[in-house]
């Protein structure tokens, strides 16, 4: 087996990475010896955890829905960092909803943060790794993009996106030296999980062990990086039954209730404003 890549002196850029799951992969790139440039709606929360780093860390206030913001983002880096190595899609919404009552506001935000914001990051990453024949793209989705669950439609139609666009670009960069990796946790202990309950079915993680499958996906580039890597034996398994029984197996253990029934519960209410850009303080648009 090859020895695995170092991180150390490499430039990773990362979304939403002012709290949670972009703020612990920050600090375990940085542990690793990368240099970092973390991108968040909130600048203060990306500026304390860039100060946390250190190594001449950087972090900015950045609204990912803004392309030309996102890309004068990627233009600040390199030229205060060097040439960008790393670019991890990150920035994220959840709001739980039954879709025939979700507002146009909301699914407008899911397509604008969790996929076309993804869609733009990956071709400029992709535009600026090219001539330099290296490079690694990395985009979190999530376990809702291999399996529709019932109170995110919208939620799980974009990371349906972002898994087949990470697919496709596999194997459109394949020979270029280009490396994609696209992350599926199951239901991760942060904000966006807020009001969420543990479930048998689906091992809950912290966002240390997704930072922490990110780096091994660096030092050793593969395209599926589950959350809990339990999770990828589960789908295909699951996957050899008949959709029916799929259904059935969900409804009988209530697995297909764990995000519907969160809907309403008092804890996701902060979030949710959070999210739906409603928040004062505007710190949505954070992966959580």
């Amino acid at each position: 087996m090859a020895r695995p890549r170092s991180l150390t002196g490499r430039i990773v850029v990362i979304t939403g990475a002012g709290r949670g799951i972009g703020a612990a992969t920050a600090r375990a790139v940085g542990r690793a010896g990368a240099r970092v440039a973390l991108a968040d709606l909130d600048g203060d929360l990306a500026a304390a955890v860039a100060a946390e780093v250190g190594d001449g860390s950087l972090g900015r206030a950045v609204d990912v829905t803004d392309h030309a913001a996102y890309a004068a983002f990627l233009d600040e880096v390199e030229r205060e960092l060097g040439p960008i190595d790393v670019l991890i899609n990150n920035a994220g919404v959840m709001l739980v909803t039954e879709f025939a009552d979700e507002s146009p506001e909301s699914i407008s935000r899911h397509l604008e943060i969790n996929l076309h914001a993804v869609l733009f990051g990956s071709q400029q990453a992709i535009r600026r790794m090219r001539p330099r024949g290296r490079g690694h793209l990395v985009n979190v989705a999530s376990a809702a993009g291999k399996g529709g669950f019932p109170g995110i439609a919208t939620y799980s139609a974009t990371k349906f996106g972002v898994v087949g666009l990470t697919e496709a670009l596999s194997r459109e960069v394949h020979g270029t030296g280009i490396d994609v990796s696209c992350v599926m946790p199951a239901v991760v202990r942060t904000d966006l999980a807020d009001g969420v309950e543990d479930h048998w079915l689906m091992k809950t993680s912290t966002p240390e062990d997704v930072a922490d499958a990110i780096v091994r996906a660096l030092q050793r580039p593969r395209l599926d990086v589950y959350v809990p890597s339990s999770l990828n034996a589960m789908n295909r398994s699951m996957a050899l039954w008949p959709r029916r029984a799929q259904s059935w197996f969900l409804r009988v253990t209530k697995a297909d209730r764990i995000l519907a029934d969160a809907a309403h519960s008092p804890a996701r209410a902060a979030y949710e404003q959070r999210a739906a850009g409603k928040d004062s303080t505007r710190s949505a648009k954070i992966r959580g």
